[in-house]
C-alpha cells in the first residue's frame, strides 16, 4: 500500500495536477484521477473547457490550466470524488479547498472540523467557510486550512451520528 508521499508524488506527475505557477494564479481544479478508468463526467461538467480525458474515454483527465478559472463545476461531477479546487491566495496563512462530500449531516458555515489526508489521517484543523449542494447532488464543503497543508488536505471528518449515503432523501441518522 502506498503511503501519503507516494500518492501525491504520483497525482503530482499526472496530467490533471496543476503547475505551481497556475496554483499561484488564484482558484483552480486538481484532478486526482491517476488510472485509466472510463470516465468523463468532468470533461463534460466545465463550461470552460479546461478538462480533456478525449478518445479513448480511458484516458487520464488532463487539466487545460490556461482554460480553468475555478468555477468548480467539475468537483460534483466526478463519480471518484477525485477532484478538489485549490486556493492557495484565499489569505496570507490560509488556503481554501473545495471538496466533495456526501456523508450526513453537513457541516456548517463556521464550524471547525477535523482535516484528513488522503489516507484519512488527521492533520491539521480547518474551518468551514460554505456548504453547496452540487448540480448532482454531492455537496461541495470549503474549508480554511493553514496552507502547508493544501496538496495533503483531501477530507474532513464526518461528523458525528451521520452515515454516508450520497444524497440527503437518502439520509439515516444512526
Amino acid at each position: 500500500m502506498l503511503n501519503e508521499e507516494a500518492i501525491l508524488n504520483k497525482i503530482k506527475v499526472s496530467p490533471g495536477y496543476p503547475s505551481k505557477e497556475r496554483f499561484l494564479k488564484g482558484p483552480v481544479a486538481v484532478i486526482e484521477c491517476p488510472e485509466e478508468i472510463p470516465c468523463n463526467p468532468c470533461e463534460e461538467a466545465c463550461p470552460f473547457g479546461a478538462i480533456k480525458v478525449g478518445e479513448p474515454i480511458t484516458n487520464i483527465p488532463m487539466l487545460i490550466e490556461d482554460k480553468c478559472v475555478g468555477c468548480g463545476k467539475c468537483i460534483s461531477a466526478c463519480p471518484g470524488l477525485a477532484i478538489f479546487l485549490v486556493n492557495i491566495n484565499y489569505s496570507e496563512k490560509e488556503a481554501a479547498i473545495s471538496l466533495p462530500y456526501e456523508f450526513f449531516p453537513l457541516p456548517n458555515v463556521g464550524d471547525e472540523v477535523d482535516v484528513l489526508n488522503r489516507e484519512g489521517k488527521f492533520i491539521c484543523k480547518g474551518k468551514v467557510i460554505k456548504v453547496i449542494e452540487g448540480e448532482d447532488h454531492t455537496w461541495i464543503i470549503t474549508i480554511l486550512i493553514p496552507k502547508e497543508f493544501f496538496e495533503v488536505a483531501r477530507g474532513i471528518k464526518p461528523l458525528k451520528g451521520g452515515v454516508f449515503f450520497g444524497k440527503k432523501e437518502n439520509y439515516m441518522s444512526l
